[in-house]
């Protein structure tokens, strides 16, 4: 007898895993508040807290891949998006020395890659779930925000830092109002 192995939508393994996406918001709100509200923090801890922020991000991603089994693009999709976190995140924390300018490509490297993976899933998900358009908007906003990191890289040292703190506070709420929004999906169909 061969194991069942129905592909699992993205609708309900994000459902499922509802509180992994929570917990990614809370984690960005929080980097986002140290960002905008410790100024005078030094180019080490930012490195840090973005290292923190990637890595625990990525875990939670991986976490959440490997949950439903990976039989399906979305279960890669989320795996190789939790890879990029880790990888970025461990460089970052083995690298602390690193200049200004290539935390910021660091940054706006993630937030593209984060981002288009963010769409594309957005994508499996609108077929599943009917006008939901928060994860499409996260994947977006990450678009735009490393684009824009990248086009502006002499922006000023503080005025990246606010661009960063904004953008991780906005990232994190999506997700909350998205893991919210799952949740109640889930609660919805009750078979899950």
């Amino acid at each position: 007898m061969t194991p069942n192995l129905d592909p699992i939508r993205i609708g309900t393994r994000l459902a499922r895993n509802w509180w992994t996406i929570a917990l990614r918001g809370a984690i960005a709100i929080i980097f986002g508040l140290a960002a905008l509200f410790l100024p005078r923090i030094t180019l080490a801890s930012l490195v840090f807290l973005f290292a923190a922020f990637v890595l625990g991000s990525g875990i939670l991603l991986v976490t959440m891949a490997f949950r439903d089994r990976l039989n399906n693009a979305h279960g890669w999709i989320l795996l190789i998006e939790g890879a990029i976190s880790i990888i970025l995140g461990v460089l970052a924390f083995v690298w602390p020395a690193i200049t200004a300018l290539v935390l910021l490509y660091f940054i706006a490297t993630w937030a593209i890659m984060i981002g288009i993976l963010e769409i594309i899933a957005a994508i499996g998900l609108r077929k599943e779930i009917e006008n939901e358009w928060l994860l499409l908007l996260v994947g977006i906003g990450s678009v735009i925000f490393g684009v824009s990191l990248l086009i502006w890289p002499g922006a000023g040292a503080l005025a990246i830092l606010w661009v960063i703190g904004i953008y991780a506070i906005f990232f994190g709420i999506l997700l909350l109002m998205l893991a919210f929004r799952l949740r109640s999906w889930k609660r919805q169909r009750g078979d899950m």
